[in-house]
């Protein structure tokens, strides 16, 4: 498995890496050394999101970050989170509506942005400085689990339990 890992970890091209990391993950007996194996699963994520593969990476880098986190090689374990933020993930709390975690504010601000209104045109309609507008946002990315302002649409229409704007009938 490490063998094969090496050669990923050195190969020049993405598909002949990708090719590489499958070979060792699938090493039989591999899942009996789980450090290593969510080590090889860590870099081949980190290896595939640098090559713009974000969502294929996910899976590889949660596996490693439960691992990491059951053996408790927290370094590792915050290594894996890291990439996986960078992946566009983020943790949410157990039995926790991402939705619910938004104040009235926030969602306002969000249902605005996803619009295609611009911080300056929020701020006008709601009686905000432009930088409050920004600070909303700022909050809501992470409770979104979003990291652009590109994702915020289809987050917000991805949500059933999402409360309707104040005031008006719920669009759908």
């Amino acid at each position: 498995m490490l063998v094969e890992a090496s050669a990923a970890l050195c190969a020049e091209d993405d598909e002949e890496a990708r090719r590489l990391f499958a070979l060792a993950l699938a090493t039989p007996g591999s899942d009996r050394w789980r450090f290593d194996r969510a080590r090889v699963q860590l870099a081949y994520g980190e290896r595939m999101r640098r090559a713009r593969a974000t969502a294929e990476s996910r899976a590889p880098l949660r596996a490693a970050l439960a691992t990491f986190e059951d053996l408790g090689a927290r370094p590792w374990a915050e290594r894996a989170e890291k990439e996986l933020r960078a992946a566009g993930w983020s943790r949410r709390r157990p039995g926790s509506s991402p939705a619910a975690e938004l104040s009235a504010q926030e969602w306002e601000v969000a249902r605005l942005a996803a619009s295609g209104l611009t911080n300056k045109q929020i701020a006008e309609r709601l009686f905000l400085s432009h930088r409050t507008v920004g600070a909303h946002l700022y909050q809501v990315y992470p409770k979104l689990g979003i990291t652009s302002r590109a994702m915020l649409r289809d987050a917000l229409d991805a949500r059933d339990d999402v409360p309707p704007p104040r005031g008006e009938p719920e669009q759908r």
